[in-house]
């Protein structure tokens, strides 16, 4: 891999010998490379992507053919980063501060400033910092299972719908999938809550601290920061487990809604297309829908869509929707759905339930 997005990994590569040429330097402080750096000149085609260097080295850089990349520092955001966000990271400052100062809030801010004054530079960085995280993602997960978990953001934590959102992330990810959500509130925060949680005991734990305060309205500061607390007991019990269990992918342009920190890891995106994209065909064991509206009927007829064409020979992920009333009389979608599937593949891997244990049974069956 010519990705360097560590200094150890830039250690070896200036002590193998071998020309740097070719070589991304991705988000890294070079301060203390320099001297190294500014000895070789073999550095045609070599990219420096954001990071920290001196004027000379950049100079030095350059003459010798490399690209350097700079960072923006009004930006609330590091375009060039080379991992996905950690709870604590979006929500710095929320105690001392509110919600409003937090880096979350700041880069939705952004965000729609430069939306209104069509600001190109802005869009650009967006653009690279979206395609940073999709790189991170794909590092994250690895070559693990995954199942998406949708689902509505209203959904309260003092509901018994959550409660069972919960169980369900937890019944999946204790059969070893990783569980993959919008990231956001609701339905979304209970599954990557119960898939975080390493035994039924802390679940149930969690969910009765989290009901007091049921809603990220009217206070997102106060919903987010008990959730902050939960998390952080979570966690110690899980050390030193490390392994991946939940993934929320939220998104800048649903800015009013929070996202929620019951994740290993947050791959939050400004394009809201290139996150639905992706959440979907990572998707690789699987995907849950509970209830939604709008945004969550999208989310069902863009998964569809690969399954209606998919080829015949080709070994189909099931599609499972939560709640006979729901989607069959209230959103009713589960007819377009069943027509779709008539005479094709698609049509024997796409569910309707009523309950998240008959969820969880179809997808964990499906693995043989």
């Amino acid at each position: 891999m010519n990705e360097i997005e560590s200094l150890r990994d830039l250690d070896a590569a200036v002590a193998s010998g071998a020309p740097l040429s070719g070589l991304r330097l991705q988000d890294l402080d070079l301060t203390r490379h320099e001297d190294r750096l500014l000895a070789r000149t073999d550095l045609d085609g070599l990219i420096v992507l954001g990071g920290r260097l001196s004027p000379e080295l950049d100079e030095h850089l350059r003459l010798h053919g490399a690209l350097v990349f700079p960072t923006d520092p009004h930006a609330p955001v590091n375009p060039y980063r080379a991992s996905l966000y950690q709870p604590h990271e979006l929500y710095a400052g929320l105690g001392r501060y509110g919600y409003e100062q937090t880096p979350d809030a700041r880069a939705y801010s952004w965000a729609r400033e430069a939306d209104h004054h069509r600001d190109v530079f802005v869009t650009l960085l967006r653009a690279i910092h979206d395609d940073s995280i999709s790189d991170a993602l794909t590092e994250f997960v690895g070559d693990a299972p995954v199942v998406g978990v949708m689902g509505g953001h209203a959904l309260s934590r003092d509901s018994e719908a959550y409660a069972g959102a919960a169980r369900l992330g937890h019944t999946l990810a204790a059969a070893g999938l990783v569980v993959a959500t919008g990231g956001g509130p609701g339905a979304m925060e209970a599954a990557n809550l119960g898939a975080l949680c390493p035994t039924d005991a802390v679940v149930s734990e969690a969910l009765g601290r989290l009901a007091g305060i049921p809603s990220f309205r009217p206070s997102i500061a106060d919903w987010a920061g008990l959730a902050l607390d939960v998390y952080d007991e979570i966690v110690r019990i899980l050390v030193p487990d490390r392994a991946v269990r939940s993934i929320g992918i939220p998104t800048w342009f649903y800015g009013h809604e929070p996202p929620n920190v019951f994740c290993n890891g947050i791959a939050k995106y400004f394009s809201n297309a290139i996150r639905e994209d992706g959440l979907l065909a990572r998707s690789t064991a699987g995907l849950v829908v509970l209830h939604g509206a709008a945004g969550t009927v999208q989310e069902i007829f863009q998964a569809i869509t690969p399954l209606y064409y998919a080829e015949a020979e080709r070994t189909l992920a099931p599609l499972v929707l939560v709640g006979v009333d729901h989607w069959s009389r209230e959103v009713p979608v589960w007819n377009a759905i069943e027509a779709l599937g008539r005479e094709r593949g698609m049509g024997q891997v796409v569910h309707l339930v009523d309950t998240v244990d008959e969820a969880a049974e179809l997808v964990l069956s499906s693995r043989g």
